[in-house]
């Protein structure tokens, strides 16, 4: 069971510093880059579902040796800072051609950020989740939708929770609801799934009554926005076609009868490559699975700008149902 290490936006500019730190000691440069933001699990192995154990800082006194040692660490953080700045201007990320322009509402994730009170998003999932693939957690989608809120509203009090543990799927992801889920009360809950179970052969019928099970729990508690999302369009998910397809239809009759959101990641990752052409290697790694920076980064982007939109929605008093019945990116 993993342990659950909150974002905090009032803290991402605190990250580069964190950074800094950790290179004082003789360590690797990578294993600096790996604990750079403590709050969120690093990238994990997805068979391997045993979560990180918490990692701990030490500052030590600077001595004239580790003065070099600091300076690359502050320029290793720049370079880091700049990459993230403009990862999009290498590829823009766009809104899928052609797709669904129905838009639902978050009304209770939304509400509390219209009222300017705290608000906590969990991030519930598998190795997409705790982010494997990218090259540093800050890239992870869960960070970079917290950098993307916090850029939109820099006063408020956003907590992302990352609860993403690799090579789970829904059974294991049960197992652990209550405690990572529903005891943090969240107002926001983003549930990405079925990936695990395709690549296994599990019954997609069984996962998603699973996940239904697990909505239904949630829902009970009141008070909580939920997002699914689907697997992901890559070459090992393509090679269980028929598989994924029933999973990515499942999923989406269970938004639908539970009435909350789905992003349709799947359909979003085809339309890329489909209708944007763009080669499947720019928002895949090498294992022909798992997403990369650019690709982590424009799914925090299109799901961020829903939130947004969702919030505007309210702002501007548009009557907006209190349950979703589609959620879909513009």
């Amino acid at each position: 069971m993993s342990s659950l290490r909150p974002f905090c936006l009032t803290a991402w500019l605190a990250v580069p510093a964190a950074a800094v730190l950790l290179l004082l000691s003789p360590a690797s440069q990578s294993h600096a880059q790996t604990q750079a933001a403590q709050a969120t699990p690093a990238p994990q192995q997805p068979a391997d579902p045993a979560p990180a154990s918490p990692s701990q800082t030490t500052v030590a006194a600077t001595s004239p040796d580790q003065r070099g040692i600091t300076a690359r660490a502050i320029d290793k953080v720049k370079q880091v800072a700049k990459s993230a700045g403009d990862i999009f201007s290498r590829v823009p990320c766009l809104s899928p051609k052609g797709g669904s322009k129905a838009m639902g509402s978050l009304p209770h994730v939304a509400g509390k950020l219209v009222a300017g009170q705290p608000v906590v998003i969990v991030a519930f999932g598998s190795s997409s989740t705790a982010g494997f693939g990218a090259s540093s957690p800050e890239f992870n989608y869960p960070n970079r939708l917290a950098a993307q809120l916090h850029r939109h509203y820099p006063t408020a009090d956003i907590t992302v929770v990352n609860a993403g543990v690799g090579g789970e799927d829904a059974p294991e992801m049960m197992k652990r609801l209550q405690k990572e889920v529903i005891d943090v009360h969240p107002d926001l809950v983003i549930w990405q799934v079925g990936t695990n179970a395709v690549l296994r052969n599990l019954d997609p019928g069984e996962t998603a009554k699973l996940v239904e099970d697990g909505i239904a729990r949630i829902q009970a508690t009141g008070g909580t926005d939920i997002v699914l999302v689907d697997p992901q369009y890559s070459p090992a998910v393509n090679q269980r076609a028929e598989s994924a397809g029933k999973m990515v239809k499942l999923l989406g009759k269970v938004a639908e009868l539970r009435h909350v959101g789905i992003f349709p990641r799947f359909e979003v990752m085809r339309d890329w490559h489909e209708k944007q052409s763009l080669p499947v290697e720019s928002f895949v790694i090498a294992d022909g699975l798992h997403m990369n920076d650019w690709g982590y980064a424009c799914f925090a982007q299109l799901l961020g700008d829903d939130i947004i939109r969702s919030v505007g929605q309210i702002k501007l008093g548009v009557n907006v149902p209190a349950d979703v019945r589609t959620y879909r990116p513009m």
